[in-house]
């Protein structure tokens, strides 16, 4: 089996268990993801399969949507629903959907953004979220991020939750790689004053490819049809057409002579569409990033 596997992961599961369960269900060690999701997060798993684990590393920089709904007035210390309550400021009654929205504006855009401290960020080898379970303080250095649009689905009415007044409201918003949603909740409620942290998110986009078009976790089966590596690789990148002349010389690894303007990740693929290489033009020449051998 090679290619690409997307998999509506349910909240409360690891995107490793579900690795790991993809690996059980379809018989073979070679699965990877292209970015994991928190296990309170639902939503779009992009798995490579086999040779499709290949095509990962091309992957992992698409912008991603999601849906996610922010409770203002509370902070929690992994600014999630999963970490202790840090503070209970609450919101006063100047807190509505217009000023939550002016708020919303200043962040889109691109801003540095301090990732949470409990992301999977390596910091001098181990995973920040592994120092501060071991008790350790850990503060990462902010990064540029990139807000491509915040939309206001609802502002639900103020309720009183743990003693004080919050206010929850659910938003969509498309962000660059690398951007932390929960760390945007943070920020936000930072804005206003009020503290606010994650109650729920949502994945539903990783570049072109849709939640919509992906399989339920206890849905999937050995048969479960993968995306194949050619269509998901011209969908993502630039695509140049090989001749059959040239076609086996490309599957064995010779650097042919190529003239595009763009020097980044090129899908070569045959007269049928069937995927090739991933190559760049380099000094004239197709560097290969990965070759697929032809079946001989």
């Amino acid at each position: 089996m090679n290619g690409l596997l997307l998999v509506d992961k349910p909240p409360g599961r690891s995107s490793h268990s579900v690795v790991a369960e993809a690996r059980r269900v379809l018989g073979t060690r070679k699965v990877g993801h292209a970015g994991t999701l928190d296990p309170m997060a639902s939503g779009l798993l992009v798995l490579g399969v086999g040779a499709g684990t290949r095509l990962l590393t091309f992957l992992v920089g698409l912008p991603k949507s999601y849906e996610a709904t922010v409770r203002f007035g509370i902070t929690t210390t992994t600014e999630d629903a999963d970490g202790d309550v840090l503070s209970r400021h609450g919101v006063g009654s100047g807190i509505d959907e217009t000023s939550l929205s002016g708020a919303l504006d200043r962040f889109t855009g691109t801003y540095l953004q301090r990732p949470s401290s409990v992301s999977a960020i390596k910091v001098s080898g181990r995973r920040a979220y592994d120092r501060v379970r071991a008790g350790e303080a850990v503060s990462l250095e902010p990064r540029e991020v990139t807000v491509g649009e915040i939309t206001v689905v609802a502002a639900h009415p103020t309720r009183t939750v743990d003693g004080v007044s919050v206010l929850d409201m659910s938003i969509r918003t498309q962000v660059s790689s690398g951007t932390y949603v929960r760390a945007l909740a943070r920020d936000l409620g930072d804005e206003v004053g009020t503290g606010a942290h994650l109650t729920a998110l949502r994945r539903t986009a990783v570049g072109p490819f849709s939640v919509a078009s992906a399989v339920r976790l206890d849905h999937l089966t050995p048969t479960t049809a993968l995306l194949d590596p050619g269509v998901v690789a011209t969908t993502v990148l630039p695509t140049v057409v090989i001749g059959p002349d040239e076609a086996v010389a490309v599957t064995h690894g010779v650097r042919l002579p190529c003239s595009v303007d763009d020097d980044g990740p090129t899908a070569l693929v045959d007269e049928s569409g069937e995927l090739l290489s991933i190559a760049s033009c380099d000094g004239g020449r197709w560097r290969h990033h990965m070759v697929i051998p032809t079946a001989s």
